[in-house]
């Protein structure tokens, strides 16, 4: 049975940085509550499972209370179909978790975003990664944390065919960026997950990048 407070609840288990975020918070939180649409094998006795239809839980669904959500949620145009399939995960998904989290007592949130990420770009993916940020701004969330990584790095059970090129090259491409550019650095997804389950802030809005994701919190 799942304890209804005080817990994390994790959106997007079953992905590059939100499978690795789960067993970071399980070694400091009681509780994790882990959300996914498939199962997850081996997890720590400290982690549920709740396996649920996301587009059911658009309509109707309800989340058990938490304190902290961490939203790891994220597809590929390629992977979704079209740009709308896209926004329904990106945004509708993210945004709908955020607000029933909100709900049902959450204080706090950390979310994955991406480098780059503005409402205003003639990028289509960047540009719902920014309004998903502004929407997320919007729900009074005493604490906001979001973390714009650039190129992740780790072993993905789906193939993508131009990150695993850029994750060839990321290597040698980080030399080149220095100064204000370190943020497009690539970074590895554990660092990600290290610092998510770890970084604390008293309240407001943070953006968090590169650098940040280096330290040891």
């Amino acid at each position: 049975m799942i304890k209804m407070s005080g817990a994390s609840l994790v959106i997007g288990s079953t992905g590059l940085i939100g499978k690795k975020l789960i067993f970071e918070l399980a070694k400091k939180d009681s509780e994790v509550i882990a959300i996914a649409r498939r199962s997850i094998s081996n997890l720590p006795e400290n982690v549920s499972l709740l396996d649920i239809n996301f587009d059911d839980f658009l309509e109707n669904g309800s989340l058990p209370s938490c304190d902290h959500i961490y939203i790891c949620l994220g597809t590929t145009i390629k992977k979704a179909g079209s740009q709308s399939e896209f926004k329904k995960v990106d945004f509708d998904y993210c945004v709908t978790f955020a607000k029933k989290a909100r709900e049902v007592g959450a204080t706090k949130i950390s979310m994955i975003s991406s480098v780059g990420a503005s409402p205003f770009t003639n990028n289509f993916y960047l540009k719902i990664k920014g309004e998903v940020e502004e929407e997320i701004k919007k729900i009074d969330f005493q604490v906001i944390n979001i973390f714009r990584p650039s190129l992740l790095l780790g072993h993905r059970d789906e193939s993508r065919f131009l990150e695993k090129i850029g994750q060839n090259l990321s290597s040698f491409l980080n030399l080149f960026l220095i100064g204000s550019l370190r943020k497009y650095r690539s970074i590895k997804a554990s660092n990600v997950a290290y610092c998510m389950a770890n970084y604390e802030q008293s309240g407001g809005v943070r953006y968090l990048y590169f650098d940040d994701f280096n330290n040891n919190y």
